[in-house]
């Protein structure tokens, strides 16, 4: 089954991308498809783009371990759409930049300023392309039992040569196509289990109680080590098939092992967590490392999620393929409405695998939760083929999600930090890949949502600022720029490098160290004021400003800037516009 699940994706995903290498000649063609794509394909893109593994796994699963509350996740997710839609979307696209490092000079003519932008978006991408190999991995070792890496390996593989060959003209079919079979593949499956599981599990989902004990013997598969800490006896089922009773205290249990608990047995507690259906489950805040404070846990995520999306760099990518900055709103406009019907399901997965599959948050596994449902509500044909679509579906985002970051990861190489040609991005795409790869085998651990989280939280700390000052402050220096971004960058980076590598601690402060974005993105966005109030705009400031409002037809052109007395304004940007040409007609 995972065989005619995972490989009718990759082989058409290939195929596209191959129909894409007739079509790319230039590096234009290659990062923006020479800019016109329409506004209804290209949404269907940003979409497919946009839904990655924490949308289609990561949501549910965070429902199953946190509770109702994880739906903050999907609600700043859209969100952010509707403020990229107000702020950034159409100026980004009359700015003339292919990238957000292109924006940063066009804008402040900095090379450096492009330099740290480029940095930047290496931080991103790898932290939001880990998430998308490493669910790979572990969806097909659920599913078909193949090793971690397998998936990984796979995962990564398509998506570099779909690049390589194609291009972003072969990403946007790709993504487009992905995002409808996604989207079916998440409905139907989600109707079908509404239906099969009957009245009594689906009472059961809208009124949890607490996981205490197993209703039936339960094989519970450990990928990583964990230590389980047992306040009572609690009987297993060995490997051998005979019983027997674990001692209350902490057991650690190896990596690769899988344990059968008996029905009745107390259910173990996890060190870090708590059962799904625990006290505070059902609260419509999410309690963050369970510190405490449900209030600050949400506003963490919110800031996050919706600042982040406006700096995420391989959505800002695919505005600049649309023809101008009408259409790149009206891009937006139609990513917020599919969006928001691909976001009322994952909820209903993930209150149905709390009652179906709560033992999966004793392995650290509750991203597999959507694909472990089907074979537990039917154990006949039907149970193998939902199982087999929504590993499709689950791979077609991958995937989708991947080619994006990839594109923008290797454009900050190949075309910000070192100019290059076509064939030294092609070459960069699988350089990148290879790297994500070693970066994903070792983080199977970590929730996809979080990670994800932490790529919002870098770009909301560091792109959010930047744009937006950019776009709507005409007083804003390189000098300020600069030290906003670093800022921005160190704190939101430090946070989680401490996070994953400091002593771990309690309360609030746990909170605003895992998710650093209520006190980064303000940290960021007033340094950038304080310093550039500290400092004189360039006298081409005004002049940049009405080039990002004003519409096409209105915007000054170089003749213009001069005859409004701006002739600097007309040289500077007139000169980083001509090296970005450059860059993209090699």
């Amino acid at each position: 089954m995972i065989v005619f699940a995972v490989v009718p994706v990759v082989l058409v995903t290939l195929l596209i991308g191959l129909r894409g290498v007739a079509a790319m000649r230039t590096t234009s063609d290659f990062l923006i498809a020479s800019r016109r794509v329409s506004p209804l394909l290209n949404s269907a893109a940003v979409s497919g783009e946009y839904l990655s593994a924490a949308s289609f796994l990561g949501v549910a699963g965070l429902v199953v371990k946190d509770g109702i509350g994880a739906l903050w996740y999907p609600v700043g997710f859209t969100a952010g759409y509707v403020a990229m839609l107000a702020l950034v979307a159409a100026p980004m696209r009359r700015s003339g930049a292919v990238t957000v490092p292109d924006f940063a000079e066009a804008r402040l003519a900095s090379t450096s300023l492009r330099r740290l932008a480029a940095v930047v978006v290496l931080v991103i991408g790898g932290l939001y392309l880990v998430p998308q190999f490493r669910t790979a991995g572990l969806v097909l070792s659920a599913v078909g039992g193949s090793p971690y890496w397998v998936g990984v390996v796979i995962a990564a593989f398509a998506a570099a040569m779909t690049l390589a060959l194609g291009g972003m003209r072969a990403a946007t079919y790709v993504q487009a196509f992905q995002f409808v079979f996604k989207l079916v593949l998440f409905i139907i499956p989600a109707i079908w289990l509404l239906i099969a599981v009957g009245p009594q599990v689906r009472h059961e989902a809208v009124h949890p109680v607490e996981f205490t004990h197993f209703a039936r013997d339960t094989p519970v598969a450990f990928e990583l080590e964990v230590t389980l800490e047992l306040d009572e006896p609690t009987s297993v089922r060995t490997a051998d098939g005979s019983m027997s009773v674990l001692p209350p205290g902490e057991f650690a249990v190896p990596q690769g092992t899988t344990i059968v608990f008996a029905d009745g047995a107390p259910v173990p507690g996890v060190r870090g967590g708590s059962p799904p259906g625990a006290e505070g489950w059902q609260r419509p805040l999410l309690d963050l490392r369970d510190a405490g404070y449900p209030l600050l846990g949400t506003l963490a995520v919110l800031v996050a999620t919706m600042l982040g999306t406006m700096g995420l760099p391989h959505v800002l990518m695919r505005f600049h393929t649309s023809p101008n900055g009408r259409a790149a709103r009206r891009t937006a406009a139609l990513t917020v409405a599919l969006l928001s019907v691909f976001y009322l399901f994952p909820g209903i997965y993930g209150t149905l695998a709390k009652v179906l599959v709560p033992q999966l948050y004793l392995s650290g596994a509750t991203d597999t939760a959507v694909v472990a449902l089907p074979s537990q509500v039917d154990a006949g044909p039907w149970g193998p083929v939902f199982t087999g679509l929504l590993t499709a579906g689950a791979f077609a985002a991958f995937l989708a999600t991947s080619l994006g970051l990839l594109l923008v990861v290797a454009g900050a190489i190949s075309h910000d930090l070192l100019p290059g040609g076509l064939a030294r991005l092609r070459f960069t795409v699988i350089g990148a890949a290879a790297v994500v790869v070693l970066l994903a085998l070792p983080s199977a651990r970590i929730d996809a949502g979080v990670l994800v989280t932490w790529g919002f939280t870098v770009a909301a700390s560091t792109f959010c600022p930047l744009l937006v000052l950019g776009i709507w402050w005409s007083r804003l220096t390189v000098a300020g720029a600069f030290a906003g971004v670093s800022a921005g960058l160190l704190a939101s980076a430090g946070a989680i490098a401490a996070t994953l590598f400091a002593p771990p601690v309690d309360g609030w402060l746990s909170i605003l160290i895992a998710q650093p974005a209520p006190w980064s993105v303000p940290l960021a966005f007033a340094t950038m004021v304080v310093v550039s109030l500290f400092g004189r705009p360039p006298a081409w400031s005004g002049a940049a400003m009405l080039r990002l409002h004003l519409g096409e037809r209105h915007a000054p052109s170089a003749h213009r800037g001069r005859d409004l007395g701006h002739s600097s304004w007309s040289a500077r940007r007139s000169s980083a516009v001509r090296r970005i040409t450059r860059r993209l007609d090699r």
